[in-house]
């Protein structure tokens, strides 16, 4: 995949805080950058997954986790108690507007983003699968090595 820099997005938090995705990439950390909805359920399996995982893979790799969640406006009160029941201790913001799709060409869910160190999209993947998270977690080890 070329190297494309992660794109000016603009996002909010789940209090409803205007942030631009790109302010939580780069910046010398590998960053994954998951889009997810509370309907879909191999985002849910995908999201729990990472979340056994991410504890580990910010001690060993400084890996941060933003999880987007594209909830229409009406769907967005089940994002945070959904969070809080599952535990995700990740960034969690919302794109009800569909400006990340449009940014980042993508249609199905969950689309995973990886962005290394310096901001440049390394990796992306479409699905969830359980095993998909060994490939992430590959990837990211080289990176981390760089």
């Amino acid at each position: 995949m070329a190297q494309d820099a992660f794109p000016n997005i603009e996002v909010k938090t789940l209090d409803g805080q205007t942030v631009n995705l790109k302010d939580y990439t780069g910046k010398g950390k590998i960053t994954l950058v998951d889009f997810w909805a509370t309907w879909c359920l191999p985002c849910q399996k995908e999201l729990d997954v990472l979340a056994d995982l991410y504890p580990d893979w910010q001690e060993e790799y400084g890996v941060e986790i933003v999880a987007v969640t594209l909830d229409t406006r009406r769907a967005l009160a089940k994002v945070a108690p959904m969070v809080e029941t599952k535990g995700w201790e990740y960034t969690v913001l919302s794109d009800t507007k569909g400006n990340a799709q449009e940014a980042l060409s993508f249609q199905p869910i969950p689309q995973v983003f990886l962005v290394d160190q310096n901001g440049n999209i390394v990796y992306a993947h479409t699905g969830f699968e359980m095993g998909d998270e060994e490939e992430l977690e590959e990837i990211i080890a080289k990176l981390a090595k760089k």
